[in-house]
């Protein structure tokens, strides 16, 4: 749709939204992607001028830092954000989040509409598409709560029935099935007018994935599968805007296949262990189908800040996908069930702090650190973070564990913060769910490579299928 020459500029209180009107035919718009500064494109001299700054917070003014560690950096723009080049080599820290939103009123290539769009270079935009970090949608998703009225009106504009009646592209689908999202595949991908894109401009990295020897990491190869000791600090089949650095890249183009390999089950991103990735798609479903009928049995190290008791341990997970995940030892209706049995646990040697340093383990506070604990766990439900969540809920964390510890040691210093413990202060709804906000915005951070937790063994059909991971990373050993 042709905007008016004069442009657009409308800003949410929260600073999660933008829309430009610009001498590219399009509707911009930005959302909750702790951006810390809108811009205006003038046509006059072709330059960007800062409209608004929007950050408060230390997180979100590290956004304007000429500082910021991503590969594509050279020097920073006048926006604000860094010159782009190419996403690799892969960088050692993860930039800033940024996430564009952009509604096209001129069909055309994808590539071609994006490096106009956002003045990025070609091959930035193609590095990208190559790491499956943009997404597009045939019609616009709804704006959140927060968009202001002059969004609203452009939202309800280019999804007007009588526009989209005039697109032969969702005849027979209802709006709903329209707005779902797809990956861009090819960079010269037709992208008619109408079409919502998502470029996640700075992709989560994972540069533990270029240091790792992937061959060594294979524990077995068949005609169906491949058994891959997972390395800590990587993803499984990577995240929502990095499919590129991933287990299942890695080990495909390690083994030489022609065929990516499949994933069929998770486990975190700061866990090592055994993993299972499918050659076939049928096989992946057989894979789901042991899976469902709780055929397939794992077994976890997990190294403690401090002695877990032996025998069946029970909690339930609020069913709700935000971290960190929130355990209760009490029935709740809804909630999910999470069990696993500790075999044993044994005290064992702290980690020394030249392992630490190998494996960026996180000194998350834990008082002594003279001994920690190694607990053997066969794992009955697969929730995520159900380990994690269960033991530091136990008060005994994981070390290294960003996420959990820090709550766990101040929930033995304060009893009565932990809004599901054992010593929990709410006595009213509107107290609880305060509770929960303050605790949930406290808490959280992710561990930056590694935690004391290995998927030890993977086994199915009655031990038929037996794999086992090497010694895990706390018993001295190098990457």
């Amino acid at each position: 749709m042709k905007m008016g020459s004069a442009g657009l500029a409308s800003i949410f209180s929260n600073g999660y939204y933008r829309c430009l009107s610009a001498p590219v035919p399009l509707l911009r718009m930005l959302a909750s992607t702790n951006v810390s500064a809108l811009h205006r494109h003038d046509k006059s001299n072709n330059k960007s001028t800062v409209l608004s700054c929007l950050s408060s917070s230390k997180r979100e003014l590290s956004c304007l830092s000429s500082k910021v560690d991503i590969a594509q950096t050279a020097t920073t723009s006048v926006n604000s954000y860094p010159e782009y080049n190419r996403l690799v080599p892969c960088p050692s820290h993860n930039g800033p989040p940024r996430v564009e939103h952009l509604v096209i009123s001129e069909g055309g290539p994808v590539l071609e509409y994006i490096c106009r769009a956002l003045d990025l270079p070609p091959s930035f935009v193609a590095d990208l598409i190559h790491f499956g970090a943009v997404y597009y949608a045939l019609v616009c998703p709804q704006p959140p709560p927060s968009a202001t009225p002059e969004q609203i009106r452009i939202f309800k504009e280019v999804t007007e029935p009588s526009v989209l009646r005039k697109r032969a592209s969702i005849k027979g689908k209802t709006v709903r099935e329209a707005q779902k999202t797809f990956r861009i595949t090819h960079a010269d991908q037709f992208v008619e007018a109408g079409t919502y894109l998502r470029v996640h401009v700075h992709p989560k990295r994972f540069p533990r994935c270029y240091e790792i020897d992937w061959k060594s990491r294979i524990i077995a190869v068949t005609d169906s599968y491949v058994v891959l000791d997972k390395p800590a600090g990587t993803s499984v089949g990577g995240t929502t805007d990095n499919i590129e650095e991933s287990c299942v890249t890695f080990a495909t183009r390690a083994l030489g296949f022609s065929t990516p390999l499949k994933t069929t089950h998770q486990i975190d991103n700061c866990t090592e262990g055994c993993v299972v990735l499918a050659r076939t798609k049928e096989y992946c479903s057989v894979f789901h189908g042991k899976i469902r009928e709780k055929k397939v049995k794992k077994l976890y190290l997990a190294l403690t800040a401090a002695p877990v008791p032996i025998g069946l341990i029970t909690h339930y997970m609020r069913p709700i996908n935000i971290a960190p995940r929130l355990v209760s030892e009490d029935f709740i209706k809804g909630w999910y069930l999470c069990q696993l049995e500790v075999m044993e646990c044994k005290e064992v040697p702290w980690p020394d702090s030249s392992i630490q340093e190998n494996y960026c383990i996180e000194d998350s506070g834990w008082p002594s650190k003279d001994h920690a604990y190694e607990c053997k766990i066969n794992l009955l439900t697969g929730r995520t973070h159900q380990v994690r969540a269960q033991l530091a809920a136990c008060g005994a964390p994981i070390v290294g564990d960003s996420m959990y510890m820090p709550a766990a040691i101040a929930e033995v210093a304060n009893p009565g913060l932990n809004p599901f413990g054992k010593c929990k202060k709410y006595t009213s709804d509107n107290d609880k769910e305060m509770a929960i906000t303050e605790w949930i915005a406290q808490y959280g951070k992710e561990p930056s490579v590694a935690i004391g937790l290995q998927a030890c063994q993977i086994s199915w059909d009655d031990g038929e299928h037996f794999y086992e991971a090497r010694s895990p990373w706390w018993r001295s050993r190098k990457a």
